[in-house]
């Protein structure tokens, strides 16, 4: 089981306010039409953390996608 962490971009949506937003503090917010979008280096622990905190809040989760493994 590979736990090394990754660059991962998750896609929720609608716009995150600051409150919100500030619930994901390792992630960097970005928007994308009518979608936010957090990016940044999880590890396996860490992903399943921002996945859990998301359903928590009720957000609509669009698509979790990992871009590329760190050496």
């Amino acid at each position: 089981m590979d736990t090394a962490p990754a660059l991962y971009r998750i896609r929720i949506n609608g716009h995150l306010g600051a409150t919100m937003l500030s619930a994901f503090p390792v992630l960097t917010p970005q928007r994308d039409g009518a979608n936010t979008v957090l990016t940044g280096l999880l590890d396996r622990s860490a992903l399943y953390g921002v996945l859990a905190e998301i359903d928590a809040l009720g957000l609509d989760l669009l698509e979790v996608r990992q871009i590329t493994a760190c050496p």
